[in-house]
Protein backbone atom coordinates (compact mmCIF):
# COMPACT_ATOMS: atom_id res chain seq x y z
CA UNK A 1 0.00 0.00 0.00
CA UNK A 2 1.58 3.82 -1.16
CA UNK A 3 -0.07 6.79 -1.01
CA UNK A 4 2.60 8.93 -2.93
CA UNK A 5 2.45 12.77 -3.90
CA UNK A 6 4.35 13.29 -6.73
CA UNK A 7 5.92 16.55 -8.26
CA UNK A 8 7.27 17.25 -11.99
CA UNK A 9 9.20 20.94 -12.46
CA UNK A 10 11.60 19.36 -15.06
CA UNK A 11 9.86 21.14 -17.90
CA UNK A 12 8.25 23.74 -18.86
CA UNK A 13 5.05 21.63 -17.16
CA UNK A 14 4.47 22.26 -13.42
CA UNK A 15 2.68 19.40 -12.16
CA UNK A 16 2.03 17.77 -9.34
CA UNK A 17 -0.14 14.34 -8.44
CA UNK A 18 -1.24 12.00 -5.94
CA UNK A 19 -1.03 8.43 -6.29
CA UNK A 20 -2.72 5.33 -4.35
CA UNK A 21 -1.20 1.76 -5.21
CA UNK A 22 0.12 3.09 -8.15
CA UNK A 23 -3.18 4.47 -9.83
CA UNK A 24 -3.57 8.24 -10.11
CA UNK A 25 -5.94 9.87 -7.91
CA UNK A 26 -6.24 13.63 -8.92
CA UNK A 27 -3.56 15.70 -10.80
CA UNK A 28 -3.24 19.66 -10.88
CA UNK A 29 -1.17 21.26 -13.40
CA UNK A 30 0.09 23.83 -16.10
CA UNK A 31 2.07 24.03 -18.69
CA UNK A 32 3.87 27.83 -18.55
CA UNK A 33 7.30 28.62 -18.36
CA UNK A 34 8.73 30.12 -15.30
CA UNK A 35 5.90 29.81 -13.15
CA UNK A 36 6.81 26.48 -11.27
CA UNK A 37 8.12 28.29 -7.92
CA UNK A 38 4.87 30.56 -8.23
CA UNK A 39 2.36 27.60 -8.12
CA UNK A 40 3.74 24.57 -6.75
CA UNK A 41 3.53 24.83 -3.02
CA UNK A 42 -0.16 26.24 -3.68
CA UNK A 43 -0.67 23.18 -5.88
CA UNK A 44 0.01 21.16 -3.70
CA UNK A 45 -2.04 22.09 -1.06
CA UNK A 46 -5.09 22.60 -3.40
CA UNK A 47 -4.46 18.69 -4.55
CA UNK A 48 -4.50 17.69 -1.12
CA UNK A 49 -7.28 19.34 -0.13
CA UNK A 50 -9.18 18.57 -2.54
CA UNK A 51 -8.93 14.82 -1.94
CA UNK A 52 -8.93 14.78 1.48
CA UNK A 53 -5.60 13.72 1.90
CA UNK A 54 -3.38 15.44 4.94
CA UNK A 55 0.53 15.78 4.42
CA UNK A 56 0.69 13.03 7.33
CA UNK A 57 -1.20 10.46 5.26
CA UNK A 58 1.50 10.41 2.62
CA UNK A 59 3.95 7.73 2.48
CA UNK A 60 6.47 8.93 0.44
CA UNK A 61 7.14 12.33 -1.86
CA UNK A 62 8.43 11.50 -5.85
CA UNK A 63 9.74 13.85 -7.85
CA UNK A 64 11.17 13.68 -11.50
CA UNK A 65 14.93 14.36 -11.06
CA UNK A 66 15.92 15.69 -14.55
CA UNK A 67 17.67 16.54 -17.22
CA UNK A 68 15.61 19.09 -17.50
CA UNK A 69 15.43 23.19 -16.76
CA UNK A 70 17.92 23.94 -14.08
CA UNK A 71 15.85 26.46 -12.19
CA UNK A 72 12.69 23.46 -12.46
CA UNK A 73 14.68 20.97 -11.19
CA UNK A 74 16.06 23.57 -8.18
CA UNK A 75 12.44 24.41 -7.65
CA UNK A 76 11.07 20.50 -7.70
CA UNK A 77 13.72 18.75 -5.75
CA UNK A 78 13.96 21.82 -3.05
CA UNK A 79 10.02 21.52 -2.63
CA UNK A 80 10.29 17.80 -2.81
CA UNK A 81 13.10 17.35 0.09
CA UNK A 82 11.54 20.07 2.27
CA UNK A 83 8.01 17.93 2.57
CA UNK A 84 10.08 15.37 2.99
CA UNK A 85 11.98 16.42 6.04
CA UNK A 86 9.09 18.27 7.69
CA UNK A 87 7.35 15.09 7.52
CA UNK A 88 9.60 12.40 7.84
CA UNK A 89 8.79 10.87 4.49
CA UNK A 90 11.12 8.94 2.41
CA UNK A 91 12.01 10.93 -1.07
CA UNK A 92 11.86 9.12 -4.22
CA UNK A 93 13.71 9.88 -7.82
CA UNK A 94 12.70 9.29 -11.44
CA UNK A 95 14.37 10.02 -14.27
CA UNK A 96 12.35 12.48 -16.11
CA UNK A 97 12.85 10.91 -19.76
CA UNK A 98 11.63 7.36 -17.80
CA UNK A 99 8.58 9.01 -16.99
CA UNK A 100 8.12 10.52 -20.10
CA UNK A 101 8.29 7.35 -22.18
CA UNK A 102 6.41 5.59 -19.20
CA UNK A 103 3.80 8.90 -20.23
CA UNK A 104 3.55 7.70 -23.66
CA UNK A 105 3.33 4.08 -23.62
CA UNK A 106 0.66 4.51 -20.90
CA UNK A 107 -1.39 6.57 -23.13
CA UNK A 108 -4.36 5.27 -24.75
CA UNK A 109 -4.23 7.65 -27.63
CA UNK A 110 -0.84 6.10 -28.85
CA UNK A 111 -0.22 2.54 -30.01
CA UNK A 112 3.53 1.58 -30.34
CA UNK A 113 4.38 -1.57 -31.72
CA UNK A 114 6.58 -4.02 -30.85
CA UNK A 115 9.46 -2.36 -33.27
CA UNK A 116 9.06 1.27 -32.69
CA UNK A 117 11.06 3.15 -30.55
CA UNK A 118 10.39 5.92 -28.27
CA UNK A 119 13.04 9.37 -28.03
CA UNK A 120 11.60 11.99 -25.41
CA UNK A 121 13.48 15.12 -25.85
CA UNK A 122 13.30 18.17 -23.52
CA UNK A 123 14.43 21.21 -25.06
CA UNK A 124 18.02 22.53 -24.04
CA UNK A 125 18.46 25.77 -25.78
CA UNK A 126 19.44 26.11 -29.62
CA UNK A 127 19.55 22.58 -31.57
CA UNK A 128 20.77 20.72 -28.30
CA UNK A 129 18.23 18.58 -26.19
CA UNK A 130 18.19 16.23 -23.75
CA UNK A 131 17.13 13.00 -24.70
CA UNK A 132 17.15 8.76 -24.40
CA UNK A 133 16.03 5.89 -26.41
CA UNK A 134 13.12 3.57 -25.14
CA UNK A 135 11.41 0.94 -26.85
CA UNK A 136 7.67 0.00 -26.47
CA UNK A 137 7.98 -1.66 -23.24
CA UNK A 138 9.89 1.11 -21.35
CA UNK A 139 13.15 -1.05 -21.70
CA UNK A 140 16.37 2.03 -22.13
CA UNK A 141 17.74 0.99 -25.99
CA UNK A 142 20.04 4.65 -25.61
CA UNK A 143 21.53 6.12 -22.49
CA UNK A 144 20.35 9.65 -21.72
CA UNK A 145 22.73 12.48 -23.13
CA UNK A 146 22.70 15.97 -23.93
CA UNK A 147 23.05 15.96 -28.18
CA UNK A 148 22.88 18.62 -30.92
CA UNK A 149 20.62 17.11 -33.62
CA UNK A 150 21.73 17.33 -36.76
CA UNK A 151 20.78 15.31 -40.13
CA UNK A 152 21.91 12.12 -39.18
CA UNK A 153 21.03 11.92 -35.72
CA UNK A 154 19.51 8.91 -35.26
CA UNK A 155 20.42 7.54 -38.34
CA UNK A 156 21.23 4.06 -37.48
CA UNK A 157 18.15 3.63 -35.75
CA UNK A 158 15.69 5.12 -37.88
CA UNK A 159 17.39 2.73 -40.45
CA UNK A 160 15.52 -0.41 -38.52
CA UNK A 161 12.87 0.99 -36.68
CA UNK A 162 10.54 4.03 -36.39
CA UNK A 163 10.93 6.63 -33.50
CA UNK A 164 8.32 8.24 -32.15
CA UNK A 165 9.85 11.84 -31.17
CA UNK A 166 8.40 13.77 -28.42
CA UNK A 167 8.53 16.88 -25.74
CA UNK A 168 9.23 20.13 -25.73
CA UNK A 169 12.59 19.46 -27.46
CA UNK A 170 11.06 17.72 -30.80
CA UNK A 171 9.05 20.68 -32.13
CA UNK A 172 12.39 22.59 -32.67
CA UNK A 173 14.11 19.15 -34.12
CA UNK A 174 11.29 18.10 -36.69
CA UNK A 175 12.79 20.41 -39.73
CA UNK A 176 15.42 18.36 -39.38
CA UNK A 177 14.72 14.91 -38.69
CA UNK A 178 11.35 14.86 -40.80
CA UNK A 179 13.11 13.79 -43.88
CA UNK A 180 13.07 9.94 -42.77
CA UNK A 181 9.89 8.03 -43.43
CA UNK A 182 10.23 6.81 -40.05
CA UNK A 183 10.49 9.86 -37.83
CA UNK A 184 6.95 10.20 -36.19
CA UNK A 185 6.00 13.23 -33.65
CA UNK A 186 3.79 13.19 -31.28
CA UNK A 187 2.72 17.17 -31.46
CA UNK A 188 0.22 17.27 -28.64
CA UNK A 189 2.56 15.97 -25.50
CA UNK A 190 2.78 17.87 -22.41
CA UNK A 191 4.69 16.28 -20.00
CA UNK A 192 2.69 15.48 -16.16
CA UNK A 193 3.13 14.51 -12.81
CA UNK A 194 1.02 11.33 -13.25
CA UNK A 195 3.86 9.78 -15.78
CA UNK A 196 6.05 9.27 -12.61
CA UNK A 197 3.66 6.91 -11.22
CA UNK A 198 4.49 3.48 -12.26
CA UNK A 199 8.33 4.06 -11.32
CA UNK A 200 7.54 5.97 -8.03
CA UNK A 201 5.39 2.77 -7.12
CA UNK A 202 7.75 0.14 -8.04
CA UNK A 203 11.07 1.52 -6.08
CA UNK A 204 7.89 2.41 -2.94
CA UNK A 205 7.66 -0.96 -3.03
CA UNK A 206 11.82 -2.20 -3.47
CA UNK A 207 12.36 0.68 -0.64
CA UNK A 208 14.56 2.66 -3.27
CA UNK A 209 14.79 5.97 -1.41
CA UNK A 210 17.14 8.68 -1.72
CA UNK A 211 19.40 10.34 1.12
CA UNK A 212 17.32 13.51 1.46
CA UNK A 213 20.89 14.84 3.29
CA UNK A 214 22.89 14.33 0.03
CA UNK A 215 20.40 13.79 -3.12
CA UNK A 216 20.84 17.08 -5.85
CA UNK A 217 19.35 16.95 -9.26
CA UNK A 218 20.27 14.97 -12.55
CA UNK A 219 21.60 18.07 -13.98
CA UNK A 220 23.53 16.35 -16.69
CA UNK A 221 25.09 19.64 -17.30
CA UNK A 222 26.59 22.27 -15.67
CA UNK A 223 24.47 25.33 -15.41
CA UNK A 224 25.84 28.58 -17.36
CA UNK A 225 24.32 31.92 -16.48
CA UNK A 226 23.30 34.16 -19.08
CA UNK A 227 24.28 37.88 -19.30
CA UNK A 228 21.56 40.62 -18.64
CA UNK A 229 21.74 43.14 -21.61
CA UNK A 230 22.35 46.19 -20.45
Amino acid sequence: MSLILQIETATTSCSVALARDAKVLDFKQINVRNIHAEVITLYIDELLNKSGVTYNELDAIAVSSGPGSYTGLRIGVSTAKGLCFALDKPLIAVETLEAMAYGVINSPGVAADGNMLLCPMIDARRMEVYTALFDAAGNRVRETAADIIEGNSFANYLKDHQILFFGDGAEKCKGVLSESPNALFLDDFVNSATYLTQQAAQKFADGAFEDLAYYEPYYLKDFIAGKKAL
